[in-house]
């Protein structure tokens, strides 16, 4: 239940920071919040991350529609086996790409506000930042938490349905 506050919270945070600065910032000089550190400026991204393959619309609709879909699927399959940190980080991503996805099948770019003034960081929004946070959160939990038993687990799963063992499966069950 909490991964799905999650995704509703992150969801109406992006696309509410995002109505708003297009309201507040676009057409305006930079907002600074923390001068020298953190500015609010408006930018519309027609391409990927750090702007690359520019005016590439149709692919990236269809490639979020399909990561989407394989999370949905994935999390309703093996929810039941997840422990919360893994459903949160899936949630994180969902949330992420649904709302960047709704702004490139409305607007046909993706709005960006915050920009990380000391390392000269590519503007970004609520959405990037979504993504980032539970992409970290899964490999953290995968390699080094309770998700790395999981993991685990789901790989002796996925053998034993194939067919395959090893001694190692053997001496684990």
């Amino acid at each position: 239940m909490a991964e799905i506050i999650i995704f509703i919270a992150v969801l109406a945070l992006d696309q509410g920071t995002k109505l708003l600065a297009a309201n507040l910032l676009k057409g305006a000089a930079a907002f600074p919040l923390i001068d020298g550190v953190i500015e609010f400026t408006y930018v519309e991204n027609r391409g990927a991350a750090f702007g690359m393959l520019q005016n590439a619309r149709v692919f990236f609709l269809i490639l979020t529609m399909a990561v989407c879909a394989g999370i949905v699927v994935f999390y309703l399959k093996e929810r039941r086996h997840m422990n919360a940190l893994f459903k949160i980080s899936l949630s994180l991503i969902l949330a992420g790409a649904v709302g960047n996805f709704i702004d490139r099948a409305v607007l046909g770019y993706v709005r960006d506000m915050i920009y990380f003034v000391p390392i000269d960081f590519p503007v970004f929004n609520v959405a990037d930042s979504g993504i980032t946070v539970g992409g970290i959160m899964l490999v953290l939990d995968a390699f080094f938490f309770k998700g790395k038993a999981y993991v685990d687990d789901l790989e002796r799963r996925i053998k034993k349905r194939k067919g395959g063992s090893s001694a190692k499966d053997g001496a684990d069950e």
